[in-house]
């Protein structure tokens, strides 16, 4: 059987691509290959991996990227989600499904840590709920593979 292979995209890679993709491995496991990358890359970003870390999941080995880093591979969707880069999304060759979900900026958050942190976590909770829809939808993952994703 072959992978799906999803594409999350946003502008500067730091958060919600970054969380997207490993949300969507840990829901989806070896039925998926999932990939992020960024429009203008910023480094990945420490409260989205302090917020990854809160539900088991651990991203501080992953690195921000651009696009040329997967250029020329072939996706069946590239997802992206932030409205910067959906303006701004190339065209992907091949059989490749666009689609846009709109979240917010957590990088952009202003506050104490905390306050970040809570908006870092929302987010994170957000983009769950929808890759969980899109797993079920599109019968990417296992029986049971949602489970792997602790609840907060």
């Amino acid at each position: 059987m072959s992978r799906t292979r999803v594409l999350f995209l946003c502008t500067g890679n730091s958060a919600r691509s970054q969380m997207a993709e490993a949300l969507l491995r840990s829901l989806a496991g070896d039925r998926v290959e999932a990939a992020s990358a960024g429009i203008e890359p910023k480094g990945l970003h420490p409260l989205a991996v302090k917020a990854m870390r809160e539900i088991g999941i651990d991203i501080s080995r992953q690195r921000s990227k651009g696009l040329e880093a997967v250029d020329g591979t072939p996706f069946r969707f590239v997802i992206t989600v932030c409205d910067k880069a959906n303006e701004s999304c190339p065209v992907f060759p091949g059989d490749t499904e666009r689609i846009h979900w709109s979240f917010e900026d957590p990088a952009a958050a202003e506050g104490s840590e905390e306050e970040r942190l809570r908006v870092f976590r929302r987010v994170r909770d957000e983009l769950l709920g929808r890759l969980r829809l899109f797993v079920a939808a599109q019968h990417v993952g296992g029986e049971g593979q949602a489970a792997r994703v602790r609840e907060v």
